[in-house]
């Protein structure tokens, strides 16, 4: 395969901030003006605001050092807010993590030494009133061959799925996972959502935050973008990708020339397999107009938009400022679909304690 690149340029957009649609639902979370500022000179969240609604799974995206940790932390009862209000159904997070209402894997924390997987598991479970089956939390987790292994003797891969399945043992009706399927090979990552899916049809909500742009795109239905603790916009996969100004160009052509194609402007991207010609341009009307221009024959030509990490990149770009807007394809036609074709967007819509959430 050809292929020639050209340095990519984004600018800086912002949005408005979704609202729940007031079906009288008290939601899963509601998070407002919430402020967190470290030493008292690190802002980690800065007058950050959304809901989300009970039944959604939720991906909280954003470059390092966002605030996306901050703010799952403070969900989860871990950090007191320096400002703003948070609830978590209905109650303050200590006390939905109090009811056991609540279950959370982090990036921060250990397992005990010496206790086999199990063991671990039991221990968590009996500390629940409503609690799901060992053979069955094994199962979500796929533990099952590794149930008799002490956990210090775990791959970090293995560990992770150990603190899922610590997170699920209460039945949580709201679940927080923190980078969940680092350490997980491309397997056990496939296996990790289809549990979480599973966990899903039950009713359980889900707020995670990833590096992994695929999962997010595949597993959530609302995707909130949250860079220097700001939320900068708020939608479907489908909705954040339209903030993409970047434009894939795919056609068919003879015997293709990479090098005066990478030419043509707005083009930032080539790639051809055979006679198939993948382009990726900032200026899809100008791209196509010099395309047609050179008097090659075009043959099953289709624009779409960008992927997610078009979008994130332009959304959390320092350079440039003001309203963030999804972008429109060619001819002023949404970002996505077969050429003549534009895809359609929906707009933006008494018992012992339990033990502590976070795994």
């Amino acid at each position: 395969m050809a292929r020639c690149r050209r340095a990519p340029s984004v600018a800086v957009m912002t949005t408005a901030i979704r609202h729940q649609d007031g079906t009288g639902t008290v939601p899963a979370v509601v998070f407002r003006d919430l402020v967190k500022v470290y030493n008292g000179r690190v802002t980690a969240l800065d007058r950050a605001s959304f809901e989300i609604a009970r039944g959604e799974t939720v991906a909280l995206l954003g470059p390092n050092g966002a605030g996306k940790s901050t703010a799952i932390d403070t969900m989860l009862g871990l950090r007191t807010p320096t400002s703003g209000q948070v609830r978590v159904l209905g109650m303050t997070p200590a006390a939905a993590a109090a009811a056991g209402k609540i279950g959370g894997m982090v990036q921060t924390g250990g397992l005990p030494e010496g206790a086999k997987v199990s063991e671990l598991i039991g221990l968590f479970r009996h500390l629940y009133s409503d609690r799901r089956g060992q053979a069955e939390l094994l199962r979500l987790a796929g533990l099952t061959e590794l149930a008799d292994r002490r956990v210090d003797r775990l791959s970090g891969g293995q560990t992770q799925r150990v603190r899922f399945a610590l997170a699920l043992a209460g039945r949580p009706d709201l679940l927080f996972l923190d980078e969940p399927t680092t350490a997980l090979d491309v397997a056990a990552r496939r296996e990790f959502w289809q549990a979480v899916r599973a966990v899903t049809d039950q009713g359980t909500t889900v707020l995670f935050a990833t590096h992994y742009l695929d999962e997010a795109d595949a597993n959530a239905s609302r995707i909130i973008v949250i860079s220097g603790g700001r939320v900068l916009a708020d939608g479907t996969p489908a909705q954040i990708k339209a903030y993409s100004s970047t434009r894939t160009i795919r056609f068919g052509t003879p015997a293709p020339d990479t090098s005066e194609l990478l030419g043509l402007p707005g083009v930032s991207d080539v790639s051809a397999s055979g006679n198939v010609v993948t382009m990726r341009s900032a200026d899809g009307d100008a791209t196509l107009a010099a395309l047609y221009a050179l008097g090659r024959p075009v043959r099953g030509l289709e624009v779409g938009g960008g992927g997610l990490e078009d979008a994130l990149l332009a959304l959390t770009s320092d350079d440039g400022a003001g309203p963030a807007r999804p972008a429109t394809g060619t001819a002023g036609h949404p970002a996505s679909g077969t050429a003549g074709h534009p895809a359609s967007r929906t707009a933006p819509t008494p018992h012992k304690p339990p033990p502590s959430p976070v795994v």
